[in-house]
C-alpha cells in the first residue's frame, strides 16, 4: 500500500491522518515526537462553522480560500474571471477568500499573466471583487507576493508551461538573494544589493495600504514555497555573507524588514497573517523549529496568524503527501508560538475539516482544490455535519436550501 492509499484508508476508517505518519506509524521529519493529533470527534458542534474574530473583522465560519494563482491578468489588472472565481465562492459560503500571490512589483510576478497591485490603476477593478464578496457575507483578503527565483515563467496552460520566458518575448531577469539558479537551464538570478532589498520592503507596504484601498479586510504575506521571502530565509536557497545571510536572525531580516513596513502601513482593525513553509523537507532546509521561532518574532510585530504551508525550496524533497500531511505543523507552531494559525493540504471532508478545528489543531481551515471543485462545499459540509448555525450559503438560495439536510 503506498503513502497516499495508506491516508485515504485511514480517513475511511474514521481515523485522522493529521500526524503524517507513514505506515509505520513513525512520526514525520521535522516534528517533535508525541506531537501527532488525536482522532476525529464524530460528535458534538461542527466547531467548523463558528465565527472567528481576529482583531476588527469577522469570518462567519472557519472556512477559507487558499491563495491560487488564475494566471488570467493583463499588466496585473484583474478581469471578470476573478470576479467570478470569488464571487462563486463568496454565495457558496467560504468564509475567508484570500486572492492569488499578487505581485507588489511588475518583476515580482510568477509569470506575465498574474495579478498585481503596484500601481493606483489596480485598485477599481480588484474593488469590484472586494465589494461583491463583502455584500455576500465573505471577508476578502488579499496574498502579497514576490516570485523571486521563481518568477518570470509561462503559465501552465501555455505549451511551455512551467519554463521561464525569455527577455525578449515579455519576460524578465528573476532575482533573489543570491545570483544561485533555482533549476538547471534557468536563468541566472540577479543578487539583490540592501539598496534593492529595502526597495522591494517599501513596495510591500505600499501594496499594502494600495490593497486596504481596494476593500480587502485581511492581508497575507507570502514567505513560501521558495518564493523571494521564503528564499531569504532558506538555508538551501540564501547564501549571502552580509547582514540578510547565514545565521538565523539575518536570514530573517527581510520577513522581519517586511512585516515592521507591512504593519505601520495597516489600519490597526485589519488583520495581517504571513504565510510559510513550516519545513524544507531536506537536511540542512528551514525547519519546524525555525518556523515557531520565527512565529513568535513577528506575532511581536503584529502578525495575528500563520498559513502554514511546507517546501517549495529544493526540486529533490521528499513530502509525504496525504490527507493532512501539512496539518502538525499548524498545530505546533499554534502550540509553541502562542499565535493564531491556518492548516492547508489535501483537506477535503467535512469531518475532517471539522476535526481540526475542534481538535485544536489550527484556528482556520485554508482549501485549494477542494473548492475549485465545488464552490459551494461550505454548504455540504453544513449539511453533512448537521451544523445547527445558520446555511453558510448566500441569501438567495438559502431560503430553499436551508432544509437539505440528506
Amino acid at each position: 500500500m503506498n503513502r497516499r492509499h495508506f491516508f485515504q484508508s485511514a480517513l475511511a476508517a474514521g481515523l485522522t491522518a493529521a500526524t503524517g505518519a507513514g505506515a509505520s506509524g513513525s512520526t514525520p521529519r521535522g516534528l517533535a515526537p508525541g506531537s501527532a493529533a488525536p482522532r476525529i470527534r464524530q460528535e458534538g458542534e461542527a466547531h467548523l462553522f463558528s465565527p472567528l474574530k481576529i482583531r476588527g473583522v469577522t469570518l462567519r465560519n472557519r472556512i477559507a480560500m487558499s491563495p491560487m494563482c488564475q494566471y488570467s491578468s493583463e499588466d496585473g489588472f484583474a478581469t471578470d474571471w476573478h470576479l467570478a472565481h470569488h464571487a462563486s465562492r463568496a454565495v457558496g459560503g467560504t468564509g475567508l477568500l484570500i486572492a492569488e500571490a499578487t505581485g507588489v512589483v511588475p518583476e515580482g510576478r510568477i509569470t506575465p499573466n498574474c495579478l498585481g497591485v503596484w500601481k493606483d490603476e489596480h485598485i477599481p477593478a480588484l474593488r469590484r471583487m472586494t465589494e461583491f464578496v463583502t455584500a455576500h457575507g465573505s471577508v476578502p483578503g488579499i496574498q502579497l507576493a514576490h516570485a523571486g527565483v521563481k518568477a518570470s515563467r509561462h503559465r501552465p496552460f501555455h505549451p511551455e508551461r512551467g519554463q521561464y520566458v525569455p527577455v525578449e518575448d515579455g519576460g524578465w531577469t528573476p532575482v533573489g538573494p543570491t545570483a544561485k539558479r533555482y533549476r538547471s537551464g534557468g536563468p541566472v538570478p540577479h543578487e539583490l544589493t540592501p539598496t534593492e532589498i529595502g526597495e522591494i520592503v517599501e513596495s510591500f507596504a505600499e501594496a499594502a495600504a494600495r490593497s486596504v484601498k481596494a476593500g480587502f479586510q485581511v492581508i497575507e504575506l507570502h514567505f513560501a514555497h521558495g518564493y523571494l521571502g521564503h528564499s531569504f530565509l532558506s538555508p538551501l536557497m540564501n547564501e549571502r555573507t552580509d547582514e540578510y545571510g547565514g545565521p538565523f536572525e539575518n536570514r530573517t531580516r527581510f520577513l522581519m524588514e517586511s512585516v515592521r513596513a507591512v504593519r505601520a502601513a495597516l489600519p490597526e482593525e485589519t488583520p495581517l497573517f504571513v504565510r510559510f513553509s513550516c519545513t524544507d523537507w531536506v537536511e540542512g532546509g528551514w525547519t519546524l523549529e525555525d518556523s515557531v521561532k520565527a512565529a513568535r518574532m513577528v506575532k511581536a510585530e503584529g502578525v495575528d496568524l500563520i498559513d502554514c504551508s511546507t517546501g517549495g525550496a529544493s526540486r529533490n524533497a521528499d513530502i509525504p503527501v496525504g490527507p493532512d500531511y501539512q496539518v502538525p505543523f499548524a498545530a505546533g507552531i499554534r502550540k509553541d508560538a502562542g499565535i493564531a494559525t491556518g492548516a492547508v493540504g489535501l483537506i477535503t471532508e467535512a469531518a475532517q475539516a471539522n476535526a481540526i478545528i475542534a481538535d485544536g489543531r489550527a484556528d482556520l481551515v485554508l482549501m485549494g482544490r477542494a473548492l475549485l471543485r465545488d464552490p459551494y462545499w461550505p454548504h455540504r459540509a453544513w449539511v453533512e455535519l448537521e451544523s445547527d448555525t445558520p446555511p453558510p450559503i448566500a441569501r438567495e438560495y438559502a431560503w430553499a436550501l436551508r432544509e437539505t439536510r440528506r
